[in-house]
């Protein structure tokens, strides 16, 4: 399982992603056999080597028949239901094409179902589309993060006639995903619709590389060679990096964090439980909102360096994530201690936390309180204010 990170400081097209991809050591066999399989006109794929501004880069070159065929998003969705694909090749390229017919419906003000992809739809797309959703899947990429994204400026021409740029479809891709974009250095364009939807179907987040341990890494370029800036992506390919214990006095911890948004609500106590059985520090839940309003949570996991495979092993298996973050986390932990007070004659553990020699913190056990509570048939709350009076009276105040 990979992590990838994708550079766009040149901006995104289906070919420069697939180049890139190739050139990272995605088999070319693979990526041909799976644009076979759509059975469309003929399409030839090769790997060229060449260069942009003296930076060793991989083309992916699609050679195709003359075809005069504008397919609606059916028409593809036919294609690719009928073509013997992964299913992971399969879902991915499904939800590609989906963004840009809602991208493209949403630019003309029309049906999804009612676009004619035209550019999009053409066979290179296809071969990119297809292409680019088998490489990611031979080379194991299980999570992606892209970098901001250049878009370009000017304008540039299309089957609709000549549209300004960034093209409309482009700007509804990245806004719908939320990635971060600017204009970028080169007057033309430098994110295609294609290329915006491959990334924002791929990117689950956005920023600058990652923590990694570097397995593979890959150029792709762009057909159009520019003066302003090297016209190349950049994939990185690797493993999480965990810092461990023994790398820092201060950092013996690991926090694990992934967003859930497809769990059943009532599964989350006995995730946690699990989790807190099996040797985390602590676990807990935080409320947050997704991409298109949906609600989510972020399961959050400390836990020690030695326990970190069982903590994922738990998260794996008792949620329904696909992938997890994890950061190494400085701990300052506090010197604790129990003491022992009464409370009309039952005894209730106190626990402290003492700062430079001095008490800080001084909090009875809830559940002492309680069990005294039940005892003497008194509320908790009182019985939890007694217990503090007691402590303070003990010369356990802060």
């Amino acid at each position: 399982m990979a992590t990838a990170w994708f550079q766009c400081q040149a901006g995104a097209s289906g070919d420069m992603l697939l180049g890139a991809l190739l050139d990272a050591g995605a088999p070319l066999e693979a990526v041909q056999e799976a644009v076979d399989a759509v059975g469309v006109e003929p399409i030839m794929i090769s790997a060229e080597r060449t260069e942009r501004h003296g930076i060793a880069a991989t083309y992916a070159k699609v050679k195709t028949v003359e075809s005069h065929m504008h397919r609606t998003w059916n028409d593809v969705r036919d294609l690719l239901d009928r073509a013997d694909l992964p299913e992971p090749v399969h879902a991915r390229a499904h939800d590609v094409f989906g963004r840009l017919a809602h991208a493209e419906a949403r630019a003309h003000r029309c049906l999804p179902e009612e676009v004619h992809f035209h550019e999009v739809g053409a066979l290179d797309a296809i071969a990119d589309v297809v292409g680019t959703c088998t490489a990611l899947h031979a080379l194991g990429v299980q999570d992606a993060i892209g970098s901001p994204v250049a878009l370009g400026n000017g304008s540039v021409e299309a089957a609709h006639g000549r549209l300004p740029v960034p093209a409309p479809a482009v700007l509804e891709l990245m806004r719908v995903a939320a990635a971060p974009v600017y204009s970028g250095p080169a007057p033309y364009e430098m994110c295609t619709p294609t290329g915006a939807a491959l990334l924002t179907s791929v990117c689950g987040s956005w920023g600058p590389m990652p923590a990694l341990r570097i397995t593979a890494d890959g150029t792709g370029a762009g057909s159009r060679r520019v003066d302003e800036v090297p016209n190349i992506l950049r994939v990185v390919l690797g493993e999480p990096y965990v810092a461990h214990a023994a790398q820092s006095t201060l950092c013996g911890d690991v926090l694990i964090e992934t967003n859930v948004d497809d769990l059943d609500p009532r599964l989350w106590p006995a995730v946690l439980g699990k989790l807190l059985a099996g040797g985390a520090a602590d676990a807990w839940l935080v409320p947050i909102l997704m991409k298109k309003g949906r609600p989510a949570h972020t399961l959050c996991v400390l836990v020690s360096a030695d326990r970190l495979d069982d903590a994922l092993d738990t998260v794996f298996r008792e949620t329904s994530t696909i992938g997890a973050r994890m950061v190494a986390v400085a701990k300052r932990a506090l010197d604790r201690d129990f003491a022992t007070v009464s409370v009309e004659g039952l005894p209730i553990r106190v626990k402290t936390a003492t700062f430079e020699g001095k008490v800080v913190n001084a909090q009875p056990e809830y559940e002492d309180v309680a069990a005294a509570a039940e005892s003497l048939g008194r509320p908790v709350k009182v019985v939890m204010g007694a217990a503090a009076a007691a402590a303070y009276a003990a010369g356990m105040a802060p």
